[in-house]
């Protein structure tokens, strides 16, 4: 399950260990006897600015069988169950609803057994059961194939086993204390609509490759591949990077209708979009330098935009 974890944009840490039992500080070989009522699990620490609980449970869920109530695959033993453990009364509800929503899918044929309980002291597993995957990478490859996990978890999930969460879908943040760190532009600009002087802000002439967030909500929004020279003083693109996290709104402007540019979740006000823009789409997103955060492709990974740095990586 590490490995599973550890490629989640927004996950701080993953590690094994040992949850659900009565003995103190249990070794593997204890646990593995069925003596101490604990079950191997990861502890998974996560920022949630930048993912969700609910997504962490997408992801568990096509990672085991959960109508197994002896074991996973070809590892047997009441140390095996799958369970999910909460920490919140708001983390149960969550999972509970995932289960059900999980059952009522009709996607297994057989009840859903998966555990929900409240969690107790995680015991940290011994140094060689931390990142296994990483540290013997053949045997782990040979162990997954011969377990038959693959063979059932694609049987059951198909194209949709593989599941892409980024940042781009998270948007978990205070908008009260977001806009209390605003700069006056920054405000004028998001939240009364107010343009930015042309040639006079920060964005309008970067030449750096990265992607451009909304300035409250972190919300991906344009790329620096897709930013052009439109000679107006403003930072312009021909396309959103993510167009669902895109709004735009007919208003009446000076002796014409324009259409504003919000942003989805922050509903900040962004620009204007004008059918002037060069080939292919024909379009400028004309926007305000102050309603964006510029993410420098070198810091895509730190700050939980692991997903795009693909985009700077081909040729």
């Amino acid at each position: 399950m590490e490995e599973a974890f550890e490629k989640i944009d927004g996950v701080l840490r993953v590690e094994s260990g040992y949850t659900g039992g009565h003995k103190e500080n249990p070794t593997y070989a204890e646990v593995g006897s069925e003596t101490t009522g604990h079950l191997e699990s990861v502890e998974v620490r996560y920022n949630p600015n930048q993912n969700t609980y609910d997504n962490l449970l997408q992801v568990f869920w096509r990672n085991v069988d959960p109508t197994d109530a002896d074991g996973q695959f070809v590892d047997r033993g009441n140390e095996y169950q799958s369970a999910v453990f909460y920490n919140s009364n708001e983390q149960k509800e969550l999972a509970e609803a995932s289960r059900d929503a999980l059952a009522a899918s009709k996607r297994f044929d057989k009840p859903i057994v998966t555990k929900i309980s409240s969690a107790s002291t995680f015991y940290k597993a011994e140094k060689e059961h931390q990142d296994y995957y990483k540290k013997s990478p053949i045997s782990y490859k040979v162990s997954e194939l011969g377990s038959g996990r693959d063979k059932f978890l694609d049987k059951t999930w198909g194209k949709d086993r593989e599941v892409k969460i980024t940042a781009s879908t998270v948007f978990n943040f205070n908008k009260e204390e977001k806009l209390k760190m605003l700069t006056k532009r920054q405000y004028d600009v998001t939240q009364n609509g107010i343009d930015e002087p042309p040639f006079n802000n920060e964005y309008w002439d970067n030449k750096e490759e990265g992607i451009y967030v909304d300035v409250v909500s972190g919300e991906p929004l344009f790329s620096s591949k897709d930013k052009f020279d439109a000679g107006t003083g403003w930072p312009s693109f021909t396309k959103p990077l993510e167009p669902n996290n895109i709004i735009l709104k007919e208003s009446s402007g000076f002796l014409s209708l324009t259409t504003q540019v919000r942003s989805r979740n922050a509903d900040s006000f962004l620009g204007d979009v004008f059918k002037d823009g060069p080939k292919p789409t024909g379009l400028r997103y004309c926007m305000n330098s102050a309603a964006l955060q510029f993410i420098p492709k070198n810091e895509l990974e730190q700050r939980g935009y692991g997903a795009y740095a693909e985009l700077f990586n081909k040729q």
